[in-house]
């Protein structure tokens, strides 16, 4: 007995070295991970705001290396996306993850296209991969051409510039571009110029995780949630009640269409979170049965147990 305990003392502290090591490294995927924000989006403002709030470092915190991009606040997928791939060389990196919410996922597909041995991993976060009715709806009110569509444009690109000067960024502008991308019939567009690979042309489903671009393997991975009204302290919520009655009975995180959302490897349409709670917004407001960090967090590790 007095020998066994000194034993099951080392054991125990071998245990929790071993628990504490390999929480150390949870995230620590093999090529970096690059963060891409959806339209009217950022990297981060000043410093202080940032798109993706607390996901870096919550990532970083354990192994992860963590780039978020800057692409236009408002533009075509085609033009963030080589905005993106522009990027993703000037890092420097054999190859990188791609994760990406809302026009992000669009976005990185078509930097996908560009550089397919750059980009080990393609994951869309409640992403417009079949485009939104709510930009249908706001399609359809904003006829081509008349000043009402002039002067959101000019709004939108005016927004654009002065998160340009808040962020650093120098990204062109284009209200209207951006608006017609995620159109359904403009996101079927896109689809049909990158031949569908990853998004499921018939079915309400994703599609196989390895994704063949050019004899490039990537794989491709996506989730979303389906609820709207999450938070009562989040002020973004009753906005997205009314954009989610564009959807009808179909279920949406507000913004977007479950099945729109599916690509590649679908890990999960069942989350308690909307469009803004999936990046971790406003403030870390969500709901009380699903952490975004912890989607992203555990997304990592998968990436990881790949060896991507």
């Amino acid at each position: 007995m007095r020998i066994a305990m000194p034993f099951r003392l080392m054991a125990a502290a071998l245990m929790l070295v071993f628990s504490m090591v390999s929480h150390a490294s949870y995230t620590q995927t093999r090529h970096p991970i690059v963060l891409v924000h959806g339209v009217t989006g950022f990297n981060t403002i000043g410093g202080l705001v940032n798109y993706f709030h607390t996901i870096p470092w919550n990532l970083e915190r354990s192994g992860a290396k963590v780039y978020t991009a800057s692409v236009s606040f408002v533009n075509s997928s085609e033009q963030r996306g080589q905005q993106l791939a522009n990027y993703v060389n000037s890092l420097g990196h054999s190859k990188v993850n791609l994760m990406a919410h809302s026009q992000g996922a669009p976005t990185s597909r078509v930097t996908a296209s560009l550089i397919p041995h750059r980009i080990a991993s393609v994951t869309s976060i409640n992403g417009v991969n079949k485009g939104s009715k709510v930009a249908d709806v706001i399609r359809g009110i904003l006829p081509p051409g008349s000043y009402v569509e002039g002067g959101v444009d000019a709004i939108a690109n005016a927004l654009g510039g002065l998160i340009n000067a808040l962020s650093g960024s120098n990204n062109p502008q284009d209200g209207v571009a951006a608006l017609e991308t995620l159109t359904t019939p403009g996101t079927t567009s896109l689809n049909n110029a990158l031949g569908w690979k990853g998004v499921n042309r018939n079915a309400c489903a994703g599609t196989d995780e390895d994704v063949w671009i050019n004899g490039n393997r990537v794989k491709f991975f996506s989730w979303t949630g389906r609820g709207i009204w999450t938070n009562v302290f989040d002020i973004t919520d009753p906005f997205l009640g009314v954009t989610s009655l564009a959807f009808g009975s179909e279920p949406s995180d507000g913004l977007v269409g479950v099945c729109s959302t599916m690509m590649g490897n679908v890990i999960g349409t069942h989350y308690d979170m909307n469009h803004v709670d999936a990046i971790n917004h406003l403030l870390g407001a969500r709901s009380l049965w699903t952490n975004p960090v912890s989607l992203y967090r555990s997304h990592a590790n998968r990436l990881k147990n790949r060896g991507l």
